[in-house]
């Protein structure tokens, strides 16, 4: 069962989140919050996989909840999709940084959400669609002023490779066939990349492969 947590100061998007969510047999509503603090109080006290945030709340916006969120071990695996109706390149970088996993814009589809929410749960990173073009295209200006990035001398170089098309917003599938590899050694090279760099998920990865400067803007 996958355990969601709701963020959210409009009660009645909160009611609609739960409605579909709540519908699903693998998937419960287990906490709701209408700021950032309310929020943090409730995950700690209720086990949740999977955070379902509004940007802009009281008492503590998503983006600091989030930042709040990826500090603090003891919620290593809780994953946050940024949910909110401003698609603007400043939050989608701004989100990424802070440690989400994933960025939605309200008017998504429902079917889409709850894949969103499956897709999370299992480490998958997940943005709206046009938004990785945004994010990969935007991310360079974004982290431009960011302190230097985590070593990769923990990595070989094949998985430096991997990590490079990782950052240039390649699947699992696309890296495979770029290497000529099967797509469960491609998966099993992004598992093996995540666990060494200590990155929560793909987007992490994404945001490392800039800041170390393995992929710069334009590359194709």
């Amino acid at each position: 069962m996958i355990r969601v947590a709701l963020a959210d100061d409009q009660l009645l998007v909160r009611a609609g989140f739960r409605a579909l969510l709540d519908s699903e047999p693998d998937i419960e509503v287990v906490a709701e919050a209408s700021g950032g603090r309310e929020l943090l109080e409730q995950i700690r006290r209720t086990s949740v996989d999977v955070v379902l945030m509004d940007i802009r709340m009281p008492e503590g916006d998503g983006l600091w909840a989030t930042e709040q969120i990826a500090a603090d071990p003891a919620l290593a695996d809780v994953h946050v999709v940024i949910v909110t109706t401003f698609e603007l390149d400043e939050y989608v970088v701004r989100a990424v940084r802070a440690g989400a996993a994933g960025f939605l814009v309200k008017d998504t589809e429902p079917a889409d959400l709850v894949r969103a929410v499956r897709s999370v749960a299992a480490g998958d990173a997940l943005l709206s669609p046009g938004v990785t073009k945004t994010l990969l295209a935007r991310m360079a200006a974004g982290l431009r002023e960011a302190p230097a990035g985590p070593t990769l001398e923990v990595i070989t170089e094949r998985e430096r490779e991997v990590l490079r098309l990782v950052g240039m917003g390649l699947t699992n599938d696309e890296i495979a066939e770029r290497l000529f590899l099967s797509p469960l050694t491609a998966k099993t090279h992004v598992s093996r990349i995540m666990s060494k760099l200590q990155a929560r998920d793909r987007v992490h990865l994404v945001v490392v492969a800039y800041e170390t400067g393995l992929v710069a803007p334009g590359w194709q």
